[in-house]
C-alpha cells in the first residue's frame, strides 16, 4: 500500500496525521506542497483541485483529509 500526504509546514493536522499513520505502523511519503512549487501542480491534479491540508492518497486514490483517514481506519481499511 503506498501512501501519500500532502501537507504544508505550518498545519497542526498535518502533524497529527503523520503521528497517526506513524502510530499504526503505516509508511507514507510526505510531499510539502509549501516547499516545492512543482508539488502544489501536482497537488491540485492528485486531489482534484483540494484547497485544504492535509489531502491523503492511498494507491492512487484520492481519499480526502484527516477525518477520512480515521474513518477509514474505524472501518478496519488498515487492517
Amino acid at each position: 500500500m503506498k501512501i501519500i500526504v500532502y501537507s504544508t509546514g505550518t498545519c497542526p493536522i498535518c502533524v497529527k496525521t503523520k503521528q497517526l499513520l506513524d502510530k499504526w505502523g503505516l509508511p507514507f511519503e510526505q510531499k510539502m506542497i509549501d516547499q516545492d512549487s512543482a508539488l502544489m501542480a501536482e497537488f491540485s491534479k492528485a486531489t482534484s483541485g483540494a484547497r485544504m491540508v492535509p489531502q491523503i492518497i492511498i494507491d492512487g486514490k484520492h481519499i480526502g483529509g484527516f477525518s477520512d483517514l480515521t474513518e477509514l481506519h474505524m472501518d478496519g481499511f488498515f487492517d
